[in-house]
């Protein structure tokens, strides 16, 4: 038996990767008026952004529920010597009071032990493989939540968004909201700092903003890992990922994630941002 790893699916995590690290994702929640939807369940990213281009009003979203929590962890305690529930920052979202609860419900034999990712997105989902590779590794209980906190001392997240409207909107500008006062004719960049939004910068253009975020990541390196993370443009996110890859071990690619429902409700389309993991040093 082995450690089983979860996340959430505001952890933008991939589904291949996801797969090829046995990591189960639990769906949050994106709400259209009455219309309760399961990011990546009921709702694709593309289909969200398209609706939210027409839609007068933005969406709210949720996150999954104790009970749903219990569920998920009733059915992979079977073969597991213990649960290691990753999931986004506590100060943007309700989920790990959630995933704390469910724990305590589940009529499961092997404990579960809920880590505060401090992250969104793919900072999230990189503090969750890690967890999940100190698992493949054969790690215990506590060297498997070891390796998630030591990743977390190392995760960066930050964001080049196209408008503050949608995080302004949806309540989560956080630190950040000095930059509410310039927002005609900026592009706001945005980072995440003790698990809520901080302000990372602004400039006048988008050409001016991806050069900005070059610069940042660069100052970051060493790197372990590195995912670039996009909403609504895949192939400029490709394209910067080769641009950065050189800041990685040598023959490792970035990953490319596109940002789902729960976290896009907050972005919006045309942001960009990238996830990273600085290398120990020393």
């Amino acid at each position: 038996m082995s450690v089983k790893v979860v996340t959430d699916s505001s952890s933008d995590m991939p589904r291949e990767v996801a797969e090829q690290y046995g990591i189960s994702v639990i769906p949050q929640k994106v709400i259209f008026g009455t219309e309760e939807l399961r990011g990546g369940v009921d709702i694709t990213a593309d289909e969200f952004y398209r609706r939210i281009a027409n839609s007068a009003t933005l969406p709210t979203t949720s996150q999954a529920s104790p009970g749903e929590f219990r569920e998920l962890y009733e059915s992979i305690a079977a073969d597991a010597d213990g649960i290691v529930s990753v999931h986004v920052s506590g100060a943007l979202s309700g989920t790990v009071n959630s995933a704390r609860s469910g724990g305590d419900e589940a009529d499961i034999s092997c404990s579960v032990e809920v880590v505060d990712s401090m992250q969104a997105g793919m900072g999230t989902g990189l503090v969750a493989i890690a967890a999940a590779r100190a698992a493949r590794d054969g790690g215990n209980l506590q060297q498997v939540v070891s390796a998630a906190e030591d990743a977390i001392s190392r995760c960066e997240t930050y964001v080049l968004l196209d408008t503050l409207e949608y995080l302004q909107k949806g309540g989560r500008v956080g630190k950040a909201r000095a930059m509410l006062a310039t927002l005609l004719s900026i592009k706001p960049m945005i980072i995440i700092r003790d698990g809520v939004v901080d302000e990372l910068g602004k400039e006048r253009t988008h050409r001016k903003g991806m050069a900005r975020l070059r610069r940042v990541t660069e100052g970051f390196a060493p790197l372990e890992e590195l995912c670039v993370n996009y909403t609504t443009t895949p192939d400029e996110a490709r394209a910067f990922g080769g641009e950065l890859q050189s800041l990685l071990p040598e023959g490792k690619q970035p990953l490319l994630a596109q940002i789902g429902p729960a976290v896009g409700t907050y972005t919006g389309p045309s942001a960009i941002g990238v996830s990273l993991l600085r290398a120990h040093v020393g």
